[in-house]
């Protein structure tokens, strides 16, 4: 009976909840090393992205002969000009835009209240119970909407919180690009010749996925952001630099970041003419069209290979219990996981194969 795969599963669940019990009753030994975590987090993570970006720059600037050292110099000369334009050009008037979007939200719930609230006295066949629940709804509606500014107001100043790891990027960025093509060979020297060759390949598989992840995210965002600008420019979409770059930040949310981006500039379109949003739409669906056709095919290729119903759910799972930073991680922890296991598992089956030959 122990060699039964029944019975081996049974065991091992117990072990996995026997393992689980203790390590939450000592969960005070790991207190100190989460709090180091944590606190390196906002770095590595925010240098481990700027990495991504910036290796491809420095590896073409050293094909030119240049040395690393210097090229890694003129990426930071690149991304400080970069920083620079955005300050001085679209900041401003993005942060013009956003002022005049929040100050007109009462005015925006007050037409839409009079307008659900005409609707319900010219509609006989509505039912009583859907009745009440749109008068509560709209009762409620303008509060709601006259407290998204202080919503926003405490998530930015939770994000100040941020500022001091945000200054130490800098530092992670240029030694991860001065010696991140060092760390494997570091690591394999401690191992032997078996377990050496089987890191590495372990690590050529995650950073494959990280690569195509973060650089095909952030390229989809950037295009369908730019998309969504001229579109929204030509129809004469009010706050459209504003609109166009919350569809870029949400849009590095896989899958479901799309149909968040566009609701603001749908109900933007809705209050300035019901015919824009129907524009609107129609833009939205071109620019993601173009995008799911040409721009992530050709970035991110099939890289990740997550059926689409697997990251609805590890997006609601991981929204849920982490939030916003919850929806951003979600997809490339589970992507990397998901290379780690069958990276094992293969291996696993070759040395099955090889000790137990047909």
């Amino acid at each position: 009976m122990i060699h039964k795969r029944w019975f081996q599963v049974i065991v091992t669940a117990i072990l996995l909840s026997l393992l689980v019990l203790l390590l939450n009753q000592i969960k005070f030994f790991f207190e100190p090393i989460l709090t180091y975590i944590a606190a390196i987090a906002v770095p590595l993570i925010g240098g481990g992205i700027l990495f991504y970006i910036s290796r491809p720059m420095l590896q073409l600037l050293e094909k030119y002969r240049v040395p690393r050292i210097l090229g890694i110099l003129i990426i930071f000369l690149l991304y400080i000009f970069i920083g620079f334009l955005i300050t001085r050009f679209i900041a401003p008037i993005a942060q013009e835009q956003f002022t005049k979007l929040v100050n007109n939200i009462p005015d925006m719930a007050e037409v839409l209240s009079e307008t659900v609230t005409y609707w319900q006295q010219n509609q006989d066949i509505i039912p009583s119970e859907f009745n009440s629940t749109i008068d509560n709804v709209v009762n409620n509606l303008e509060t709601y909407l006259q407290g998204a500014p202080t919503v926003i107001i405490n998530v930015v100043s939770q994000l100040i919180g941020f500022v001091f790891a945000l200054v130490l990027i800098p530092f992670f960025l240029f030694f991860m690009l001065k010696d991140g093509d060092k760390l494997v060979p570091f690591i394999k020297q401690f191992l032997n010749n078996r377990a050496a060759k089987s890191f590495e390949k372990l690590a050529r598989s995650v950073d494959y996925t990280l690569n195509a992840f973060i650089l095909g995210q952030m390229t989809v965002s950037i295009v369908v952001g730019l998309l969504l600008l001229i579109g929204y420019m030509i129809i004469g979409l009010k706050y459209a630099l504003t609109l166009a770059l919350f569809a870029m930040v949400m849009n590095v949310i896989p899958f479901v970041g799309p149909f968040l981006a566009v609701i603001p500039a749908l109900l933007v379109g809705l209050f300035q003419d019901p015919i824009l949003a129907v524009w609107v739409a129609v833009i939205t669906i071109i620019a993601q069209q173009l995008e799911g056709n040409f721009v992530s095919p050709n970035v991110m290729g099939k890289a990740l290979s997550i059926h689409p119903l697997t990251i609805i759910t590890l997006i609601l799972a991981a929204g849920s219990l982490a939030g916003f930073l919850g929806l951003l991680f979600a997809i490339p922890t589970y992507a990397v996981l998901k290379a780690i296991i069958s990276h094992f598992y293969e291996e696993w089956l070759e040395r099955r194969e090889t000790t137990n030959p047909e």
